[in-house]
């Protein structure tokens, strides 16, 4: 067996085993990066949560002991400290580890959290950065995060800030002309859209609802700041889910970029109208 990579190419030699965080990107397996895709082939134990595309651990080799610890909200999930304790005794025993996370392990991943857990366990830790979706679903249905036409930038933003976490300013937001990406955004869509436009953000401003982008379940609904929480409920369109509200959307290109991914439904809500058809 090749050893195992690290940011200079050779296998860790520290006592105490090692760690590697890894972004297994948005859900087609196509989208991993080849040293992602090189860590699980020689991983001995994979820690995974629910949000890893199925085709992804599919790639792994049968010898490989795949653990679930899934953290979704709304859900049963893993204690965060349970994860740590996990990813520290199995570094400890000698095992190569790889804690696998759908998209990349410092977006809204935890993994900042994780790094301070195993250093302060005194066991190495590396991460493999992955596709986010916040990048990746947009580019699914052809929409670009930036374009020097309408926005000067773009802003990762959580919709589900947790028990601890800084509550997004949505006000500085409305006002700031970036490109907005809320991740974690669809049970509190109708929340989070009017604290936009309170702020002042325009009620015909573009958005798109992304819904499990790059797998076969794929469905995108093209429609505005003030529908969009509607069309989440009149659609049903599921968890795990992107917003990407400015001006941007309206640039949507035709047709979307090119992607790997089956024929999927979408929903479509040209300009300002009022009707959609799932197709």
């Amino acid at each position: 067996m090749s050893s195992f990579p690290t940011a200079h190419g050779t296998s860790s030699s520290r006592q105490g085993g090692q760690v590697w965080l890894v972004g297994a990107g948005p859900g087609d397996p196509e989208l991993l990066t080849i040293k992602a895709y090189r860590c699980l082939q020689q991983a001995d134990v994979v820690l995974t949560d629910d949000l890893v595309d199925d085709r992804v651990l599919a790639c792994l080799p049968t010898k490989t002991r795949v653990l679930k610890v899934g953290k979704r909200g709304g859900c049963v999930s893993t204690e965060q400290r349970f994860i740590h304790d996990l990813m520290i005794r199995e570094a400890r025993s000698g095992a190569r580890v790889v804690r696998l996370k759908g998209g990349d392990p410092f977006v809204f991943g935890r993994g900042g959290e994780e790094v301070d857990a195993l250093r302060e366990a005194g066991v190495a830790v590396e991460v493999i950065n992955g596709l986010s979706a916040g990048l990746a679903a947009p580019a699914a249905v052809g929409v670009p995060v930036t374009d020097r036409r309408c926005t000067p930038g773009v802003a990762f933003v959580t919709g589900h800030n947790g028990e601890q976490g800084q509550r997004p300013d949505w006000a500085a937001l409305a006002r700031s002309g970036l490109t907005l990406v809320i991740y974690m955004g669809l049970t509190r869509a109708g929340l989070i859209c009017r604290a936009l436009m309170e702020g002042g953000l325009a009620a015909d401003t573009p958005a798109v609802i992304i819904s499990a982008a790059h797998t076969p379940r794929q469905r995108e609904c093209f429609t505005t700041l003030e529908a969009l929480p509607g069309d989440i409920e009149r659609h049903g369109l599921p968890s795990p889910g992107l917003l990407v509200i400015g001006k941007v959307v309206g640039l949507k290109m035709s047709p979307p970029v090119a992607s790997l991914l089956p024929p999927r439904g979408a929903i479509q809500r040209p300009g300002k109208a009022s009707s959609a058809d799932v197709a």
